[in-house]
């Protein structure tokens, strides 16, 4: 399997050793959503040949389904989790840009979560990770249908840490002493450090970084293994680090192709099948596991960023910028996804169906056998038939909003119907060599024909016979698709911020620092770090 350190090995076998032997809960099934963070289509090895650090999920995509033409809902980190966990655009769910530390609000809470629909259901509930929906008050994940709660409240760069991991510009390390002001850093967050959540309290802050991956891994397992003995069905949502920068691991190998990023992106696959063969500890043949990027890589890291595979967005590349998160172009936009159920969804199958992460949504609900809620319009679908392998037949229309490359935050400025793609707005996000692509509007919109052209390089020619017959259908769908979005219920987050909205357990302290002296996070750190030298997979 290869050399990956030094995470958890300790943690995982000790979390492995108290399971259980295989059981099937018959009736609803369990639920596991994991998302990555800013991860390529391109950094799985099922996907992209020259991949080689993912094994798991490779071996995920061979005991079940792979999507090629899987969409985030956004191609930045709030806008894409709160359309995940409501199946409904920002432009209707109210979030269409990231919530930042002194935010007030969050996700309106006026909106139903996935977590509250199946905990309505009978189901125990899990958030552990990133939640990046509003950590004020009743926005906080506690509060959103999570029976449980391990992780923290937005980015891991949105806050110092003890333990700084790769960034570029690199970030450093929280202040001990004297005031933090001094210390301040471009595109660094230096006077408050970023806090671990248990539930609602604070246990640790700083977070350290290098056990991270190490605590999701260990309390996935133990919300598994508790629901599983609770005799409920259960939904874990996992929202990983990975692969957003500081990418906290150790200097991998000379020999290592790809560095630091290889490093990362294989303890993220470590991860995900450890918990992959925790599941099937726990009910195999009852759990389906989902797995899918939040959006495309984060161009402007440069060598800390994913792989593109073939979606380079050529035509905004030759004007500036990045093609990637950010941006509506494939590579912002098109994310990897897998999904393992077996003896429901079929092995080693392939599907080519247009989906989103918008579908999580709806698909969970129908498969719980509970019911959407009521007086709102939805934007995913229910794609179970294209999970058991008995249709390949995805949306019909998929609208991608702005979320941050050009125009206005959440305006719907591209579309998708079959093979098209039109443009309305166009721009880059900020590349590695610090381009920015101006933004541009079209009227008529750009059509590229992706069948033939996946690197986005040429538009239709205007005059074409192609051009001419296909933008009546793409004006009706986009025209069809504002007015749907203009006769919803439509929410409207709380964007305003205050300096005392920001987690901090101890104020008195230089950038709020804070830890139980026996808490389970100061434990487990004590534990990673005494044996990590020396335990790999």
């Amino acid at each position: 399997m290869g050399t990956t350190c030094p995470w958890a090995v300790l943690v995982l076998a000790a979390a492995l050793a108290g399971l259980s032997a295989p059981r099937v809960a018959y009736g609803q099934p369990n639920f596991i959503v994991i998302l990555a963070d800013d991860v390529g289509w391109g950094d799985l090895g099922a996907n992209w040949a020259e991949t080689k650090e993912t094994p798991h999920l490779d071996q995920l995509a061979a005991e079940g389904m792979r999507f090629v033409d899987f969409h985030s809902a956004a191609s930045t980190c709030s806008p894409s989790r709160a359309s995940l966990l409501t199946g409904r655009l920002g432009a209707r769910n109210g979030v269409t840009h990231n919530f930042a530390i002194t935010s007030v609000g969050g996700l309106p809470l006026n909106e139903t979560t996935l977590a509250e629909v199946l905990r309505e259901a009978g189901y125990s509930t899990g958030a552990i990770g990133k939640w990046h929906l509003g950590h004020h008050g009743r926005h906080h994940p506690s509060f959103r249908g999570f029976d449980y709660y391990f992780g923290i409240p937005y980015s891991h760069d949105m806050g110092c840490t003890d333990t700084p991991g790769y960034n570029l510009p690199p970030c450093p390390p929280c202040p001990r002493h004297g005031a933090a002001a001094s210390r301040i850093t471009k595109d660094c967050y230096t006077e408050v450090a970023l806090p671990l959540f248990e539930n609602v309290t604070i246990i640790q802050q700083p977070v350290n970084l290098s056990s991270l991956a190490a605590r999701y891994a260990e309390e996935a397992a133990r919300f598994i293994r508790w629901a599983s003995d609770s005799g409920r069905p259960f939904f874990l949502y996992l929202a990983l680090a990975h692969m957003h920068v500081p990418l906290g691991v150790p200097p991998p190998p000379p020999a290592s192709g790809r560095g630091i990023y290889g490093a990362a992106l294989s303890e993220m696959d470590a991860l995900v099948g450890w918990i992959k063969q925790v599941a099937d500890s726990h009910g195999k043949g009852n759990t389906l596991l989902w797995f899918a990027g939040d959006n495309g890589p984060w161009a402007q890291k440069c060598e800390l960023a994913g792989r593109l595979g073939p979606f380079v967005g050529a035509w905004q590349r030759q004007r500036g910028g990045s093609s990637a998160k950010q941006t509506t172009w494939e590579g912002g936009q098109r994310v990897p996804a897998l999904a393992y159920w077996p003896g429901r969804i079929p092995a080693k199958r392939t599907s080519r169906a247009l989906l989103s992460t918008l579908d999580i949504f709806p698909t969970l609900v129908a498969l719980a056998g509970a019911a959407l809620p009521p007086n709102r319009r939805f934007d995913g679908l229910d794609v179970s038939p294209v999970l058991f392998g008995w249709s390949d037949v995805g949306h019909k229309v998929l609208l991608h909003p702005n979320s941050g490359a050009a125009g206005k935050d959440g305006e719907i400025e591209t579309l998708r119907l079959a093979q098209y793609k039109a443009f309305y707005t166009t721009g880059g996000a900020m590349a590695c060599d610090g381009s920015i692509g101006p933004a541009e509007h079209h009227q008529p919109p750009l059509i590229f024909n992706l069948d033939r052209d996946i690197q986005e390089q040429e538009p239709l020619d205007l005059a074409s016979r192609e051009y001419q017959a296909v933008l009546p259908a793409i004006s009706r769908a986009y025209a069809q698709a504002l007015e749907d979005i203009a006769t919803d219920n439509v929410s409207v987050a709380d964007y305003s911020k205050d300096p005392a909205a920001t987690p901090c357990c101890n104020a008195q302290h230089v950038a709020c620092r804070c830890q139980a002296p026996g808490s389970h996070a100061a434990v487990l750190d004590r534990c990673v770090e005494r044996r990590a030298t020396r335990l790999c997979l």
